[in-house]
């Protein structure tokens, strides 16, 4: 490190040097993460570089002497930097230890993306080649109960593979956490990145839990007259699996980039001269859960705002019935991280990643807020039109609610369940392959009343990756946050869908990144603390009383001034499959939606 004399050649030195390293990393993440494992190794080695950046202990030793004699701008920015390094600051053992930890990720990650998976047919008994996405499409669409079944017992094969490498994993990130004074992995990831303990996050959690137990009562009431329905390979069919059919029509995937458009259009949202990377197919080798990642930070360079650049995917199977939906629901949710981090106006990069000090529960805030929105009867009954141009009917989504509606208070259940097992697993005294199978079996039968326990949370992606395990309480919170800044819009406007007032209040948290903290933000946003109150209000409402103001929402946002004008986002789009780029805006936003449908159409049929 070069002597740097003053606080603001320092900060100036840190954000180049930063940015250097995480773009370095994430570039090659991607390419990675998108199937080619040839650059592994150079991944791992950018990988141990930017850890010991974040590590140094000179850094914040540094800025400490530095801020005593700076002005109130610069030392507000030191501030940042602290608050950043004591996130990673690691003594030599750790780091030795994050190495490890580093390369056995790895190692399961190309494991995972390069295994055979698929079922196995109950006629034929042949091997039929399916990715694990595909088959859980497959469980909740398949008209054939034993496919269904083979689908599931498939999965359960897949989520077992890798128990004993997680066992190690689990070791390790102990390890690595203690080396940093926390007494296991769950509780530094909670401390650092969401500033909350565990006795705080399960006490939300336990309150919800109570409140909502009652629901599983449905379940039986419901298996009386859908026999069979507890199996989890019929759960799914049985109770959404027709809806699923008669929606697909109304959600064809050659339509989402220009619907996705024209929704973000209508709110506003306006990315600042970013560059956005799109990889939206599902593909043999690529990493099987969707996520957004921002290789180029938003920066100040020779004192001008630099845009920055997100990368984002999914695992859309085209053609399979249900997957159409699926990804449009992606492409909302990984477009609200895109615009949340793209929209900061903050200069120092380490206020500008997805990264602690960023908080999991505000930034999945904005992506499930965004995904809500696609997800809402007003936005179905605007955009989702079938090919003769009908309109999303009011029938039929009068017809899922009253199925559904008995298992509406459950639906925080599946996240709640991961972050449980988590916690159990990272606490455990000792922890063996069998102890991980047995506490992910009995973690799912306190959760979802099924006849047939299931390891699936084995399968869950995030838990293999150490900066998405421990993560999902994010998720959880995030889901009681975003019912409560969406009480807090309907009340105040009326209307949330194409409601250009709606992005503007986003975009003012958006500018200020990582700068404060979860409760803060959450208390700027909704104006009130953070609440269970909202969620449980919206779980437990009647059933008259949603369709009542279902259609309340659907007359008053006829009022609202459909979106008709061109698609200005403000960034240069890349659509990609793979290394081969399939369209771009250049043109404009329409153009490449046109040549997208046109692609998928004619190539991926």
């Amino acid at each position: 490190m070069k002597a740097k004399n003053t606080a603001k050649e320092f900060l100036q030195y840190l954000n180049d040097e930063y940015h250097k390293l995480h773009k370095g990393y994430e570039e090659l993440f991607w390419i990675s993460y998108m199937g080619d494992h040839s650059v592994d190794n150079k991944l791992k080695l950018a990988q141990k570089r930017r850890d010991a950046f974040r590590a140094n202990p000179e850094f914040p030793k540094r800025l400490k002497e530095l801020e005593e004699g700076a002005d109130k701008a610069a030392g507000v920015r030191i501030g940042y930097w602290l608050w950043f390094f004591s996130c990673y600051q690691t003594p030599p053992e750790g780091l030795a230890v994050k190495e490890k930890i580093d390369k056995l990720e790895g190692e399961i990650q190309r494991k995972r993306s390069t295994r055979k998976e698929g079922y196995t047919d109950p006629y034929t008994k042949k091997f039929v080649a399916a990715s694990s996405n595909k088959m859980s499409v497959m469980m909740v669409t398949h008209n054939d109960e034993k496919v269904r079944k083979s689908c599931f017992s498939a999965k359960e094969k897949l989520a077992k593979q890798f128990a004993r490498e997680y066992v190690e994993l689990v070791r390790l990130r102990n390890r690595y956490a203690r080396a940093l004074g926390y007494g296991d992995f769950y509780e530094y990831k909670l401390r650092t990145v969401d500033r909350m303990s565990k006795r705080e996050i399960f006490g939300i959690f336990d309150k919800i839990y109570r409140k909502i137990k009652y629901a599983e009562k449905n379940i039986a009431k419901l298996e009386k007259s859908m026999p069979g329905l507890r199996k989890p390979w019929n759960f799914g069919y049985m109770m959404s699996g027709n809806f699923i059919k008669e929606k697909d029509p109304y959600f064809q995937f050659d339509q989402a980039i220009i619907r996705w458009g024209q929704s973000f259009a209508a709110l506003g949202i306006d990315f600042k001269g970013g560059t956005l990377k799109l990889d939206l197919l599902d593909r043999k080798g690529k990493y099987n859960n969707g996520f957004c990642h921002y290789p180029d930070l938003v920066r100040m360079e020779k004192g001008k705002l630099m845009p920055g650049s997100a990368n984002f995917t999914c695992n859309m199977v085209y053609g399979q019935v249900g997957s159409g939906h699926n990804g449009y629901h992606t492409l909302f949710h990984e477009g609200g991280h895109a615009a949340d981090r793209l929209n900061s106006e903050v200069i120092d990069v380490c206020m500008n990643h997805e990264f602690a000090p960023s908080s999991n529960a505000w930034a999945e805030t904005h992506s499930m807020f965004l995904d809500t929105v696609f997800s809402s009867i007003e936005w179905a009954s605007r955009y989702a039109l079938d090919k003769d141009g009908r309109a999303y009917p009011f029938e039929l989504f009068e017809h899922e609610i009253k199925k559904m509606h008995p298992l509406r208070p459950l639906s925080l259940n599946g996240m709640m369940m991961v972050s449980d097992f988590e916690r159990q697993v990272y606490e455990a005294k000792t922890l063996t392959g069998g102890r991980v199978k047995s506490i992910a079996r009995n973690t799912f039968k306190k959760y979802f009343d099924r006849s047939v326990p299931s390891h699936n949370i084995l399968n869950i992606p995030h838990i293999y990756d150490f900066e998405s395990s421990a993560y999902y309480h994010g998720y959880a919170l995030a889901t009681l946050i975003l019912n409560q800044w969406r009480e807090y819009f309907y009340k105040k406007y009326g209307y949330i869908v194409d409601n250009k007032k709606v992005g503007a209040e986003m975009s003012r948290v958006w500018k200020l990144a990582s700068t404060k903290g979860l409760m803060d933000f959450v208390k700027m946003a909704t104006g009130k603390p953070l609440s269970a109150d909202a969620f449980l209000r919206e779980v437990t409402m009647t059933l008259p009383g949603i369709l009542k103001r279902a259609k309340s929402r659907i007359d008053r946002l006829k009022k609202v001034k459909r979106y008709t004008g061109p698609v200005k986002f403000n960034a240069k789009i890349h659509l990609v499959d793979g290394k081969k780029e399939i369209a771009n805006n250049r043109k404009s936003f329409e153009d490449m939606a046109k040549k997208y449908s046109d692609w998928l159409s004619s190539e991926r049929k």
